[in-house]
């Protein structure tokens, strides 16, 4: 009974193998052209996890944060409520701890100071996220070159040769779509991976704006 499920199992690996065998080999077939765009692919996952990570830490803030600035700051406490700020890193805390330091200035005054770390924080967020874009589209670009290139190379191949099959041109075109379907799927897949870090940018966008806000009605509530 061992024997026979060892068997089982040996004959699943030389499966796996083979599988593994037959990718390796269909992306050798690729060519050259396979290079950048799995040099491309490495550089999006890159970016997309040291993005992802940092808007991560970014989007964390706990639910009270307004709250017990707000109370610090009616209270008169206001270096209290620099001290959170400071110890709070993120956007929000970094906006808000501005507009703590602007205080007793013109309520104009503190906006436009909130409103310029604001958008030195939306540069920080969204660095490099241009590189994910370029990906986007070059990807399937790259694809789409190798398959030209592929599709030259197989018509000149058949003009050279006198004798050639529906099966060996059919085998040829399909070699040469490889780079086309490649580049497609790593641009679909960065795209994705695009998509997801604007979304939590404009989670944390909404919460800079909701923020900024609440924080200008507290200055103008009457002090304790």
């Amino acid at each position: 009974m061992f024997d026979i499920f060892l068997q089982v199992d040996t004959l699943k690996t030389l499966e796996k193998v083979k599988g593994f065998e037959s990718v390796g080999g269909t992306i050798v077939q690729g060519g050259w052209l396979m290079v950048p765009l799995a040099l491309l692919f490495v550089v999006a996952i890159f970016f997309f996890f040291e993005r992802f990570i940092l808007l991560q830490k970014f989007g964390k803030i706990e639910d009270n944060f307004m709250n017990i600035i707000r109370d610090n700051v009616v209270s008169g406490n206001v270096t209290a409520a620099r001290s959170m700020a400071k110890n709070t890193p993120n956007p929000v805390a970094r906006m808000i701890d501005k507009g703590l330091q602007r205080i007793g200035k013109p309520i104009e005054a503190i906006e436009k100071s909130m409103e310029n770390v604001g958008v030195l924080e939306m540069y920080k967020m969204e660095k490099n996220l241009n590189i994910l874009n370029i990906i986007v589209r070059i990807a399937p670009l790259f694809g789409f070159l190798g398959t030209i290139i592929g599709m030259l190379s197989l018509f000149d191949s058949i003009n050279k040769s006198p004798d050639f099959s529906t099966n060996v041109l059919a085998g040829g075109i399909y070699v040469k779509m490889i780079t086309s379907a490649t580049g497609l799927i790593i641009g679909i897949i960065t795209y994705l991976g695009y998509s997801i870090l604007q979304t939590k940018i404009k989670k944390i966008e909404n919460k800079m704006e909701a923020a900024s806000a609440e924080f200008i009605d507290i200055l103008q509530e009457p002090t304790r």
